[in-house]
């Protein structure tokens, strides 16, 4: 038999399509291939992916938002950053407009400016559920991101000191994010994601020594020494400046605390740093 009533929001199937904002990223690219395990129809936003994306050309932003239900944003080079809350300012606005209902950001720990970029998207996006995820140090910083080359050479040299932090693994933000996208956990909460324990980098050092079979030594540096580290590896200056900066005000001791975010989330224990190292070295990481 049929019928001529009208199909309502309830009767429609859940659309199930997610912008991954800078999807081949430390964190996007995880998110990318989760989401994908589970049938998800994915974007994967990148300038040189198949979904055009790019913090620095908002013309490619609307595009990739049109027609998808949820993004997770992954802002470059940190949400701290001067131009943030201009960009989720925009971003925020386009995404209300294409009718995504959901947004998962992922933000810094301890970080009172990533907070004013943070509003900034809240604002904008009025009416589009946003969860922030904010982080500690990623594990994988040491794998697969700026401190690689200074593993493989045996020196760490980082603007750090004898601060301790509560390192997390990128897997577990991973997870805690698409269990996010995916509705596991409630829509519109700030989680804070950290390690189990918090070691120093001496203390980080001793364990990549001991996963890599390698001496590897931590050097510590000043915030204009760290700079010019970074201009060394090629980049620019104004950056340079500013993410040392960044580093040392995250590092002066106010975020040497652990939480229970990853556990609340997804009902176990984050990955301990000493299990990350092992698994990287197995995997290759250091073997170059």
């Amino acid at each position: 038999m049929t019928t001529n009533r009208q199909q309502t929001d309830t009767d429609r199937p859940e659309r199930n399509t997610v912008l991954v904002t800078s999807g081949t990223g430390k964190t996007g690219r995880r998110v990318v291939e989760r989401l994908l395990a589970l049938g998800a129809e994915v974007r994967s936003g990148s300038r040189a992916g198949s979904v055009p994306f790019d913090w620095e050309d908002e013309s490619g932003w609307e595009p990739a938002l049109r027609g998808a239900d949820k993004a997770y944003v992954a802002y470059y080079p940190d949400l701290a950053a001067p131009g943030a809350p201009k960009a989720m300012a925009a971003f925020g606005r386009i995404a209300a407009g294409s009718g995504v209902r959901g947004l998962v950001l992922l933000s810094g720990r301890g970080e009172p400016q990533a907070v004013v970029a943070e509003d900034a998207l809240r604002e904008a996006a009025a009416g589009v559920e946003l969860t922030v995820l904010r982080s500690s140090f990623f594990s994988q910083n040491f794998s697969e991101g700026a401190l690689l080359d200074g593993v493989l050479k045996g020196e760490l040299v980082f603007p750090a000191g004898s601060t301790a932090e509560p390192f997390v693994d990128a897997d577990d933000l991973a997870d805690v994010a698409v269990a996010a996208l995916t509705g596991d956990v409630p829509a519109g909460g700030v989680h804070e994601l950290t390690g189990p324990r918090l070691l120093t980098f001496d203390e980080v050092a001793a364990e990549l020594t001991g996963a890599t079979g390698n001496e590897v030594r931590y050097v510590p540096a000043t915030g204009p020494e760290y700079a010019a580290v970074l201009e060394s590896y090629g980049v620019p200056a104004s950056e340079a400046e500013f993410l040392a900066e960044l580093f040392v005000m995250l590092l002066d001791g106010h975020n040497a605390v652990t939480t229970d975010g990853v556990k609340r989330v997804l009902g176990r224990e984050p990955r301990d740093f000493t299990a990350f190292a092992r698994g990287a070295a197995g995997d290759g990481a250091w073997s170059r």
